[in-house]
């Protein structure tokens, strides 16, 4: 009863909502769903796959493929490698890592890992055709670049905030009223910035708690 409850809940608030709304709703549904479908980054059907595609890979290079900490991956490998799908050999180049391949074994359980992805990924888009196909991935790709903007813009709005002083122009930038007040030193906290102040703090955007003189 409280499932149906809440599911009738959900199906209110989708047909009361807007259509940005509707569409954050979808794709959010759409991430959940792939996340359930899909192999995690450190799992090991996607490590087989990866070395499949890619002969002869340093341990460096595949932990930087799969975008996950370098432990995580030490942890993974050495299961694979107990396993018998997969063997190190140091590199001849740099000491420090090992080149990875897939044994006998490995190859055909990274064959049939690739086939089920094949598989699934039409499952997938099933619903559309060929012509939806092209529609959809255009609009997806035409969003994507829209908020790769916006994620840009974010990360350099939240690289100023860490830098006070530097708050509303670029570091190394020169502050709109230098000529009235000039940091002596390139400070990179608090107690700094106000040695390297010369007590001048109109328009100043730092929030050091000095009275503007009057």
């Amino acid at each position: 009863m409280k499932k149906d409850f809440n599911e009738n809940l959900k199906k209110e608030h989708y047909e009361n909502a807007d259509n940005n709304s509707k569409l954050i709703i979808n794709l959010r549904n759409i991430n959940h769903t792939m996340h359930s479908l899909y192999e995690g980054r450190g799992s090991q059907k996607r490590i087989l796959i990866i070395l499949l595609e890619n002969e002869n890979i340093t341990q460096q290079e595949l932990t930087e493929k799969l975008g996950i900490k370098p432990g995580s991956a030490s942890e993974v490998i050495a299961k694979l490698e107990k396993s018998n799908l997969i063997e190190r050999t140091k590199n001849i180049l740099d000491r420090r890592t090992a080149n990875i391949t897939l044994t006998d074994e490995g190859r055909a359980m990274a064959e049939d890992a690739k086939k089920q992805r094949e598989t699934r990924h039409e499952e997938m888009f099933s619903a559309l055709s060929e012509e939806d196909k092209a529609v959809l991935l255009s609009l997806l790709e035409k969003i994507n670049s829209d908020w790769g903007k916006f994620e840009a813009e974010e990360r350099e709005h939240h690289h100023h905030m860490g830098h006070p002083h530097h708050k509303g122009h670029q570091h190394g930038a020169h502050h709109p009223n230098e000529k009235h007040h000039k940091h002596k030193n390139n400070h990179n906290n608090d107690s700094d910035y106000k040695k390297g102040c010369d007590g001048n703090c109109s328009d100043c955007p730092h929030p050091c708690g000095r009275k503007k003189q009057k």
